[in-house]
C-alpha cells in the first residue's frame, strides 16, 4: 500500500470528519458490548489496530476493562508505538500490542475465540473475496457469545448488506448496523455460532490500494 496509515489517523483528530463519528460510534458499541459481557474474564482482538483509538480507551474507563486480555495488531511500528504508549498510560497491563501482520491466523492463535474481535479499517481496504473469507474466519476468532465490531464505507457499490449477509451465513446476528456519517458504515455482529478451529498459516485478507474509508 502507498497510503501513509499514520498520517491517515490525522482525521481522528478532526471534529465532526466522518472518522471521527465512525470512532466514537465503535467506541459506543464496545461499551454496550462490554456492558452485556458475562462475568470473568475476557479476550480481545483487534486487526489492523492501527494507534489503538477506539479500544484502547473504552477499556480504560469502563468498569470491565481490567477483565480483558486483548493483542493488538498493527503493521505501521509507527502506529504500534502510539497504541502500546496508550494502554502503558491508562495501566492496562493485560494490552499487548504487536507489530506484525494482521492479516496471518496465526496472530491471534492463543486468544481466539475472543469475546471480542474488532476488524475496523480492513474491509474497505481488501477485495469483495477477501472481506467474505474474513467474515467467515470471524467464526473461528470469535467466541460464542462474543461481538464482532466492523466498519466499511458506504460509497457505491454499497457493499454492506451482503457483508451482513454473509455474516448471517455463518451463524452471526445483526445487534447494529448505522452509518454515522456519510458514506460510513458501523457493524456489529454477535455469534450464535460454535467456534470453528482457527486454521494456522492462512492469510485473510491483503490490502489493495484503492480509495475508501474503510
Amino acid at each position: 500500500m502507498t497510503r501513509d496509515w499514520h498520517s491517515w489517523h490525522d482525521d481522528y483528530d478532526r471534529p465532526g470528519s466522518p472518522l471521527a463519528r465512525r470512532l466514537a460510534e465503535v467506541r459506543r458499541h464496545l461499551r454496550d458490548a462490554l456492558d452485556e459481557a458475562p462475568a470473568g474474564p475476557l479476550r480481545a482482538v483487534s486487526l489492523c489496530a492501527g494507534q489503538g483509538r477506539d479500544l484502547i480507551p473504552v477499556l480504560a474507563e469502563h468498569p470491565r476493562g481490567a477483565d480483558v486480555t486483548a493483542r493488538l495488531v498493527e503493521l505501521d511500528p509507527r502506529n504500534a508505538e502510539i497504541a502500546a504508549t496508550a494502554a502503558r498510560d491508562a495501566g492496562l497491563t493485560d494490552v499487548e500490542v504487536v507489530v506484525g501482520d494482521a492479516a496471518r491466523t496465526d496472530a491471534y492463535a492463543d486468544l481466539a475465540p475472543a469475546d471480542l474481535v474488532l476488524v475496523c479499517g480492513v474491509f474497505g481496504n481488501v477485495s469483495d473475496a477477501d472481506i467474505r473469507t474474513t467474515v467467515s474466519h470471524c467464526a473461528a476468532l470469535c467466541a460464542t457469545g462474543g461481538t464482532v465490531l466492523w466498519t466499511r464505507h458506504r460509497g457505491e457499490p454499497d457493499l454492506v448488506p451482503t457483508i451482513c449477509d454473509w455474516f448471517a451465513e455463518d451463524e452471526f446476528t445483526p445487534v447494529a448496523v448505522t452509518t454515522p456519517a456519510d458514506r460510513v458504515g458501523v457493524g456489529v455482529h454477535r455469534f450464535l455460532g460454535r467456534p470453528r478451529p482457527l486454521p494456522t498459516g492462512v492469510r485473510m485478507f491483503e490490502f489493495v490500494d484503492r480509495p475508501g474509508t474503510a
